[in-house]
């Protein structure tokens, strides 16, 4: 199946233990390396997705500005 440009897809098998291995074309072009650290988001009608390290760091960003927002910062309940 030819894919539009930029896009790409895979397939992967899920072990006993729930874990999948990212396929090593994914991890090339994203720069994915042994001991990385990735986000998965998930939307019940859309699937899962990893976002890149740039959206992931954008998301993190958004997250602590409504953290900061909110007045909860340093709060120990």
């Amino acid at each position: 199946m030819e894919f539009p440009a930029g896009k790409h897809a895979w397939m992967v098998k899920i072990g006993e233990k729930g874990q999948f291995v990212v396929p090593k074309e994914a991890r090339d072009l994203f720069g994915i390396r042994p001991g990385d650290t990735v986000l998965v988001v998930a939307d019940e009608e859309k699937g899962i997705a990893i976002p890149t390290k740039e959206v992931r760091d954008k998301y993190f960003s958004l997250l602590f500005q409504e953290m900061e927002g909110t007045g909860q910062e340093g709060s120990h309940g």
